[in-house]
């Protein structure tokens, strides 16, 4: 730290008020829903599909079975199809949040949060069942997408990279919760209330989102600046000096102040500003961000790094721990599932500052060595039946992915690219994370069992682990310290060196 740099806990006090952190709280639930549904046929597997089946009745309702019967390949379809929705929620939450801001878009997606829960926990038949999951993960598709541009949008600059963790904090306590209700609910019909649980939560986000303001520099880049700087007033405070903040918009406010007045004289109180067709033409498209030279290094910067959040295998461990686990230790493999989310939310809590102080870059590559050990590791200890090295490699594993690749990825697209590129960035960012958890969901346990069953398969997440993290770190630039993406990509100093 530099003289007269002030130190990071002092900042973070003195920039957090009340409103902020209610606002962060509920958008976070978000990602909150997206853990949950990742992780909440993980203990009740075997009681879902009538491995475990008990005599005894459940007074949920008669007319409901009590398991829904199903092979491994029925179960995996089950598991995975939560990320085809994700995958479409993706693909729609960027178009829709640049075009309708992002707070319509938060709205949205909660309708998704409460009517999958609803068909899951009613589901009699595996059709019912998958689709209550696909709906699931329309909504958490979205909310991955959406969430961490607002959060990035409303947190003090300074400390973006700790506010950003929020989003992977929130996944996983949405996975510790659903980890606890498993341990305690895998039995007899009580499953169905873990799956149900999701939807209480989707209806209590409704409701707090009542309260969540627009995203300040949405609103400027769509004529609304003097809108803008108001709800930034609010959030921030009224001691604090807006006006850097106001500057890094890049938003010349002469001719939006006309624009906005027009819109405040035929709104209606209390509704939200429509796009601006002006400003949405200047958003760019998915398919057109690839295609062009400025943007594509950065799509293929957060494609690199969201696949191989997945494909290192952390969905392994969140979604087939307790059968993967089951056979070496019999007694403890759910309790050990619960460990690991604690760990997992735990370390990731404790390392949210540390993008901010040693970059997000390191901290990327340091998770993918990591975990990469850490699944030689684990095929070791599965394969020879050392149930100490296993259970210490698992833990070891989570907490690995915890520092880097957990956090880090879902703040990239913010930073990478400039703001009428970001929502199609993170989109593209979001639909190769969702086709790799497909890979991984559908895949897993198909290979696991070609391979038979001996902790073989983690010799090919340590495979990717090397070959992935050789690639970012010969393609993705560091972006702590750079006030745009032009400096991020050496843009800026290359036009100063030609002028």
């Amino acid at each position: 730290m530099t003289r007269g740099e002030e130190p990071l806990h002092r900042a973070f006090i003195r920039d957090t008020t009340a409103y902020l952190c209610y606002i962060l709280l509920v958008a976070a639930v978000g990602p909150l829903q997206y853990g949950f549904h990742l992780a909440e046929l993980n203990a009740p597997q075997d009681v879902i599909t009538c491995e475990k089946e008990s005599g005894t009745t459940s007074a949920i309702h008669p007319k409901l079975p009590q398991c829904i019967s199903m092979n491994t390949n029925q179960f995996a379809v089950v598991s995975s199809i939560y990320t085809l929705g994700g995958l479409l929620g993706a693909l729609a939450a960027g178009p829709l949040c640049n075009k309708y801001g992002r707070l319509p878009t938060m709205r949205l997606q909660t309708l998704f949060f409460f009517v999958g829960p609803v068909l899951e926990s009613l589901a009699p038949s595996i059709s019912l069942l998958a689709f209550g999951r696909f709906l699931s993960g329309v909504g958490a598709g979205s909310s991955v997408v959406v969430v961490p541009i607002y959060i990035s949008e409303i947190s003090p600059p300074k400390e973006k990279g700790l506010f950003g963790a929020l989003t992977q904090i929130m996944i996983n306590v949405g996975i510790l919760l659903t980890q606890v209700l498993g341990y305690f609910l895998s039995k007899d019909m009580l499953w169905r209330i873990i799956l149900a649980v999701a939807g209480c939560i989707g209806l209590v986000q409704l409701l707090g989102l009542l309260l969540v303001p627009e995203s300040p520099k949405w609103l400027a880049e769509h004529r609304h600046p003097q809108r803008a700087r108001d709800i930034l007033r609010k959030i921030r405070g009224r001691k604090v000096d807006l006006d850097e903040e106001v500057k890094m918009w890049n938003i010349d406010s002469s001719a939006e102040d006309i624009s906005e007045e027009e819109s405040l004289l035929h709104a209606r109180p209390g509704t939200h500003p429509g796009p601006n067709p002006k400003a949405s033409s200047e958003s760019i498209g998915i398919f057109r961000t690839f295609m062009h030279p400025s943007y594509r290094p950065a799509v293929i910067a957060v494609i690199a790094v969201m696949v191989a959040q997945q494909l290192t295998g952390i969905n392994s461990i969140i979604m087939y721990s307790v059968s993967l686990l089951s056979s070496l230790l019999p007694t403890t493999a759910a309790l050990l599932t619960v460990a690991v989310s604690a760990l997992n939310l735990i370390i990731t809590t404790l390392c949210a500052p540390l993008s901010d102080k040693i970059g997000r870059k390191t901290c990327i590559l340091l998770s993918i060595a990591g975990m990469g050990t850490c699944s030689i590791l684990l095929a070791t200890g599965i394969y020879y039946e050392v149930k100490v090295l296993a259970a210490i490699a698992t833990l070891l594993f989570v907490a690995s992915f915890a520092v880097g690749l957990g956090p880090v990825p879902f703040i990239l697209s913010n930073e990478l690219v400039g703001p009428e590129a970001v929502g199609a960035t993170q989109s593209w960012a979001l639909a190769a994370n969702w086709i790799a958890t497909f890979l991984v969901s559908q895949f897993f346990p198909i290979v696991n069992e070609a391979l038979g069953g001996k902790g073989r398969v983690y010799y090919i997440f340590a495979a990717f682990a090397a070959a992935l993290g050789g690639f970012i770190a010969w393609w993705v630039p560091e972006t702590k310290g750079k006030r745009g993406a032009d400096e991020v990509w050496g843009r800026k100093e290359a036009r100063e060196r030609v002028e």
